[in-house]
């Protein structure tokens, strides 16, 4: 089957259920009008099905490889790369004054889900680009911004993320990598990375990497660590790619999926690099880029959920077994929790996403806590969803979608990653329940607030099911009320069950918001979440209270250790 890109579920979503039209309405955004929002949407809805898709095949059975120090990327890639970079949509949110479009980040995600469905591997190049293009719009130097962003965003350059290294991964104060000021205003960097998602790449000019480094008089820990621009190839005095730096890519990681994309051991051996923003502030200039790509990953797993289900979906229609397997209850239940499921993870992420455009647009302090807060939401739900879908797509398809002709198992071994990068699930959720508890749990509890004030106001709509949206709100309430009077280690304890218990509600609220201005599908799937997946909810919130004690008391023996 040929991937159909979701423009119509995304328009709906965009103009009846997170406040777009908020965002289109700021003096910031104002040229995101309806007409400009739907060329946008069909246009890349259109690249992503005709061209994108294609390949995702081919970059699954033909991997990026290394040869002779050069990564080649899988057949087909060159061309749909510079079909994203010639359409415009690597910069659609980037800064105009540095050639973006300055269009909301809103817009911007929702080309990225279509990308994504259409062919994760090539997906992830723009992505971590348009992170590194966030990293440097808010932290770089003007001479940075204005050598590298018109690369960047117009897509003749790729940017990488440089965190990772054998012994230092979630504990990012672990690294060894060195920097050496040399007097210049240039520094040597020294050192090896892992897990660099497309650390090299022939599809570009140039790879510009933002790496992690340790000045020698940075403190121990994360707030001595820097951030430095690392080229392949040093600028040259007209800004062209220069002389080769002293990098290379050491090996590409074997993996379970995103074949296409090529994961690189990085060693920089005595590289040059320029700082981006300030001494020891790298993580501060690193969180931006991540934050961006978190958001971007949950999207992630919305697109490929997307795929999996559309590629289940028309198996079942096909597959006769006593007739179409489709009409089989089990089957039926299979695809109608995950279309479900589908729209309320793509619904939460794309309220995180006009949460921050409206930060951004308005300067509005309660915005930009909402969108700090649905950022670990967007991120694990999107992605557990998408692991979720891909799963069941398998299941659909029985012992056909265990054979890798049909392409159901690639989409699962494609998005598992997706919990796991940018921050895995559990860092996520630890996240939210500390950070972003810090306010006293204001920010939750306003959500919390608004999710009670809808329910009320359409209670007439199903008075059962929008009774128990408003209960189910309520009791989230409460409990966030005990959650940040807990210790920190119950809290860490609690803080996956109430990630999955506030995704739950949040999920009902969107659909409730769908079942209010839609027709008739919109209220069904409504009712399947409701009825099938917010009860749930309550076997999070038991999670939650069980705190760190009873999983203090299991031993190491127990757990299986000798």
């Amino acid at each position: 089957m040929a991937y159909r890109a979701p423009v119509d579920q995304i328009r709906f979503i965009l103009n009846h259920v997170v406040p777009f039209a908020e965002v289109a309405g700021t003096e910031r955004f104002s040229e995101a009008t309806p007409d400009l929002v739907d060329a946008i949407l069909t246009e890349a809805g259109r690249m992503s099905a005709e061209v994108l898709a294609p390949l995702n095949p081919a970059g699954d059975a033909h991997p990026a490889r290394l040869e002779n120090g050069v990564v080649r990327s899988s057949p087909g890639f060159d061309k749909g790369f510079r079909a994203i970079a010639e359409g415009g949509w690597i910069g659609l949110s980037a800064d105009p004054d540095h050639g973006g479009a300055g269009l909301p980040q809103t817009l911007n995600m929702s080309v990225s889900e279509m990308m994504s469905g259409a062919c994760l591997a090539l997906q992830l190049n723009p992505l971590l680009t348009q992170g590194q293009i966030e990293a440097l719009e808010h932290h770089a130097s003007d001479e940075m911004k204005a050598l590298y962003l018109p690369k960047l965003t117009s897509g003749e350059w790729s940017g990488t993320m440089n965190l990772t290294e054998p012994q230092a991964g979630s504990d990012v104060g672990a690294l060894k990598t060195k920097a050496e000021p040399n007097g210049d205003g240039s520094y040597t960097i020294t050192g090896q990375k892992i897990f660099i998602t497309w650390g090299d790449s022939d599809v570009t000019e140039n790879v510009c990497h933002a790496v992690l480094a340790r000045l020698p008089d940075g403190a121990a820990g994360t707030k001595g660590i820097s951030l430095f621009m690392v080229p392949k190839y040093l600028p040259d005095e007209n800004g062209n790619p220069g002389k080769a730096n002293s990098l290379k890519v050491v090996s590409l990681e074997e993996k379970m999926g995103i074949h296409g994309s090529p994961t690189c051991v990085m060693s920089y051996e005595g590289a040059t690099g320029w700082l981006i923003g300030r001494e020891n502030g790298g993580m501060a200039a690193m969180f931006t880029m991540m934050n961006a790509a978190r958001l971007g990953v949950g999207v992630q797993g919305v697109g490929v959920a997307e795929a999996a289900l559309q590629k289940a979906a028309e198996y079942a229609a096909e597959r006769e077994q006593f007739g179409p397997i489709i009409r089989h209850a089990d089957v039926r239940r299979m695809l109608a929790v995950s279309r479900a499921e589908v729209f309320a993870a793509r619904a939460i992420c794309l309220a995180c996403a006009t949460a921050l455009d409206l930060a951004r647009a308005t300067g509005d302090a309660d915005w930009a806590a909402r969108a700090a807060l649905l950022t670990p939401v967007a991120k694990t739900y999107g992605t557990d969803v998408g692991c979720r879908v891909a799963d069941t797509a398998i299941q659909v398809h029985g012992g056909m979608g265990y054979i890798e002709e049909t392409g159901a198992a690639q989409y699962w071994r494609d998005v598992r990653i997706t919990p796991i990068y940018e921050g895995t699930n559990g860092i996520q959720a630890m996240d939210l329940v500390g950070r972003k508890m810090a306010d006293g749990g204001s920010a939750a509890q306003s959500l919390l607030d608004e999710v009670q004030d809808f329910a009320r106001a359409n209670s007439q709509l199903w008075p059962r099911r929008v009774e128990e949206i408003w209960t189910a709100a309520q009791t989230l309430s409460e409990v966030t009320g005990k959650l940040v009077e807990m210790k920190m280690e119950d809290r860490f304890a609690a803080a996956m069950p109430y990630l999955q218990a506030f995704s739950r509600v949040l999920g009902a609220y969107y659909h409730l918001k769908a079942a209010v201005a839609g027709g008739e599908d919109e209220k069904a799937l409504a009712r399947i979440y409701v009825d099938r997946v917010l009860p749930h909810f309550a076997a999070d919130l038991a999670g939650v209270e069980a705190g760190v004690a009873d999983l203090d008391a299991v031993s190491d023996k127990a757990l299986g250790l000798a």
